[in-house]
């Protein structure tokens, strides 16, 4: 994983779902300010939910502390609109099927599913400051606590 104080390289092109509404262009755009980049797997699976809704649940604290939430995973944009209408989420949805922030973060991981082993993301948040550089990591979310992490790791950086 990359070290903390660190610029990651993010200038790969992406689809993301800002204030609902669809964008394209280099993920670095969307760092325009203190962030957190939540990594999860997919759209509507039961983990994944917990940490989106755990997320959502806190997300007006995160922002009175000055951090704005990008959630990013595999999904397309149109999955993110579904799901951001379901749920009423407000925080920015990437669409990243390749893996490449999690490349350029270097937290591509083994990982078991009934037995077979395969590379994905690591299930992870990092906090960035409006520079661009690494300020905090939360290496293993904790889906259903993911909102309180957040707030211990904001914590941390001040």
């Amino acid at each position: 994983m990359i070290s903390l104080g660190k610029k990651p390289k993010l200038t790969f092109k992406i689809n993301a779902l800002v204030d609902g509404k669809t964008v394209h262009g280099p993920f670095a755009d969307l760092l325009d300010g203190p962030t957190i980049v939540s990594v999860y797997m997919r759209n509507n699976t039961s983990a994944c939910d917990k940490q989106a809704a755990a997320m959502d649940k806190n997300m007006k604290v995160v922002v009175k502390q000055g951090f704005k939430i990008v959630a990013i995973s595999r999904d397309t944009i149109a999955s993110h609109l579904k799901y951001a209408a379901k749920h009423g989420y407000k925080f920015t949805l990437v669409s990243d099927p390749e893996d490449q922030f999690s490349q350029a973060m270097d937290a591509i991981v083994e990982k078991s599913m009934y037995g077979k082993k395969y590379l994905g993301p690591l299930r992870a948040a990092y906090l960035f400051d409006a520079s661009g550089k690494l300020i905090g990591v939360i290496p293993k979310v904790e889906a259903a606590e993911h909102g309180q992490q957040l707030l211990v790791a904001i914590a941390a950086t001040k």
